[in-house]
């Protein structure tokens, strides 16, 4: 039986699930405000995977991130992952939904990747149908997550934060900002972290992530990769401070999905979330939404 006090997400550090943590999850203290899962890993008709999840949303508010729909590619959604998807939504009632300004599918071909959209406004308008889609489909509003960049696309027109801002506007989604993604691709691209922090408008905000990344090795100029892989670096620390201060507490969630640590390592990370939000929101850290 879903537990009902785990209908939504506090304003507290969460974690993405993963199973090598299970035993320190499950009958355990709550040590955590909540969990991410991403909802391809659980289309399934049933079994272990389902078991496990459901254990899960039973003792915490869970919050599902899609890698998959490719809402940003331009092209009609899938229509069986639009229907397995429905199917998790209707039965684990996530306290949250999200997915990627990207594309990762094109012409019945699937790319394990996260890859960049245009941002243009035949991609903006696209974006928007695909979002209008998405939410039918699941009959509840989205979050829309900021992409990390490496490069700047020649076709680009419109300012990110202005892509992003009328995308949510017109369809009546809301942001997931992902405060290392402006991090890394301010660096990579030469303009101020900062200014974008302040720039989004704090109504459209519902989650935020953070996470670590790594400079690549193989080149000869300094280009951050996004590899959820590190803690989180002291400059992305500072612009969360920035933008929590500006707009006060989100949920807020650690990813760490490579090099994946121990629970006590991965949950102390989460805890120094909850300060810098008690400290920058007077968030309560100990609060957990009832």
């Amino acid at each position: 039986m879903i537990n009902s006090q785990s209908s939504r997400l506090p304003n507290r550090a969460g974690v993405g699930f993963k199973g090598e943590h299970a035993n320190d999850v499950f009958g355990q203290p709550k040590q955590v405000g909540w969990f991410e899962i991403h909802p391809e890993n659980y289309m399934v008709a049933g079994g272990p995977r389902l078991a496990v999840l459901e254990a899960l949303r039973a003792e915490y508010p869970v919050s599902m991130h899609g890698v998959g729909l490719s809402l940003g590619g331009g092209e009609r959604l899938d229509p069986r992952h639009l229907a397995d998807l429905k199917r998790l939504v209707d039965r684990f009632e996530p306290a949250m939904l999200s997915e990627h300004i990207a594309w990762s599918s094109h012409d019945g071909l699937y790319m394990a990747d996260l890859l960049p959209t245009p941002m243009t406004q035949q991609s903006l308008d696209q974006l928007v149908e695909a979002i209008d889609e998405v939410q039918t489909a699941a009959g509840r509003k989205i979050l829309i997550e900021n992409p990390t960049s490496y490069l700047a696309l020649p076709q680009n027109s419109i300012p990110e934060i202005d892509f992003i801002t009328e995308a949510a506007r017109r369809s009546g989604c809301g942001v997931l900002i992902d405060v290392n993604n402006i991090y890394i691709s301010a660096c990579n691209l030469g303009f101020e972290a900062s200014d974008y922090v302040d720039a989004i408008p704090g109504d459209l905000i519902g989650e935020i992530h953070l996470a670590g990344h790594e400079a690549d090795a193989n080149t000869h100029e300094t280009v951050l990769i996004d590899t959820h892989s590190r803690p989180v670096a002291d400059p992305v620390w500072a612009l969360f401070d920035r933008l929590i201060a500006r707009i006060g507490a989100r949920p807020t969630l650690i990813e760490w999905d490579n090099d994946v640590p121990d629970w006590a390592t991965l949950r102390a990370e989460a805890e120094l979330a909850d300060r810098h939000l008690a400290r920058f929101s007077g968030a309560d850290p100990l609060r957990v939404a009832s």
